[in-house]
């Protein structure tokens, strides 16, 4: 099997790409670098690697037909990167994606597309969604003009431009929403890295954001096998699922965790959580355990200590 990976130097990417070579499959890589990393890691990967601008539509003129399998990862990420660039945001996510579609149909390969939990999260903090929460229930945007909604606006477009697109010219696609994943290499702008890296630090007093908030974290080893494993079902085409762990997790005892693993133990200064950040996230994973047998397997604290063990060993910033 043949798979484009389309920000595969990201995190996710590097990380599903290590498992389709495992599985036999040949892999290529596209990025623009601005975020995925040309380290060790992806040099260290038998994979075809090229770097193209994927808001260029030069882009995907210059890739050859014959894929089975491609993987829409590319996108701005992250609170700091989405409140920093919302514009960004909303340009590089959706003309990616829109000249991707362009360029897909059938004989192209089956497309996966990267959403996230985001999508939902105005419906959850209105009211209008229970937690664990189903991928049918109402997508609300709060503020459409609050910088920190506009990642969660272009992965609403994308949603809606890959599933009638696809219709439309006959080819299936995949979408996955991906839930609070995490693992070694995802960079320094997310819960459990950012935990770790300044608790390797020893900071004292240890400032804490939103406690009293909680998440269900899934390792990037889990993610990448519902994602296999959504790709090689059938009965997926077409639908919208989601993709976690749906074992909730206190803010405040994540910190605990990642502190007992650092040895370290110092005054807990707390603070509240950004605004806009929901107070609860869990995804409902019966339609993905229904599709596919999935089972979450890397319990919280083994994958928080793999993920502190590899930023206190190779983390560079």
């Amino acid at each position: 099997m043949r798979a484009l990976l389309l920000g595969g130097a990201g995190f996710i990417g590097l990380h599903l790409a290590r498992r389709l070579l495992a599985d036999g499959h040949e892999v290529t890589v596209v990025d623009d670098f601005s975020r995925g990393r040309r380290d060790d890691a992806l040099a260290g990967l038998a994979v075809e690697v090229r770097s193209a601008d994927l808001t260029d539509p030069a882009a995907y003129d210059a890739l050859e037909p014959g894929w089975d399998q491609v993987f829409m990862l590319a996108a701005v990420v992250g609170v700091r990167n989405v409140e920093s660039g919302p514009a960004r945001v909303l340009r590089v996510n959706t003309l990616s994606l829109m000249h991707l579609l362009d360029w897909m149909g059938p004989g192209r390969g089956r497309l996966f597309f990267a959403s996230t939990s985001e999508a939902y999260a105005g419906a959850v903090s209105t009211g209008l969604a229970a937690v664990p929460t189903a991928e049918d229930v109402p997508l609300v945007i709060e503020d459409v003009g609050s910088a920190r909604h506009t990642y969660a606006i272009s992965k609403l477009l994308g949603e809606a431009a890959v599933l009638h697109t696809a219709r439309a010219k006959g080819f299936e696609a995949v979408i996955g929403r991906f839930h609070n994943v995490y693992g070694p290499r995802m960079g320094a702008d997310h819960v459990i890295p950012e935990l770790s890296l300044r608790a390797g630090r020893g900071e004292d007093p240890f400032t804490l954001y939103g406690a009293d908030q909680s998440r269900a974290f899934c390792h990037v080893d889990d993610a990448v096998e519902a994602v296999v494993r959504l790709m090689a079902e059938p009965r997926a085409a077409g639908r919208i699922v989601h993709i976690g762990n749906d074992a909730e997790t206190n803010i405040g005892d994540l910190a605990k965790l990642v502190l007992r693993i650092a040895g370290t133990n110092p005054e807990i200064r707390h603070v509240p959580a950004p605004p806009g950040s929901v107070a609860r996230r869990c995804p409902d994973l019966t339609l993905l355990r229904e599709l596919t047998g999935y089972e979450p397997r890397v319990a919280l604290e083994d994958g928080v200590r793999r993920t502190y063990a590899w930023y206190r060993e190779s983390w560079t910033g």
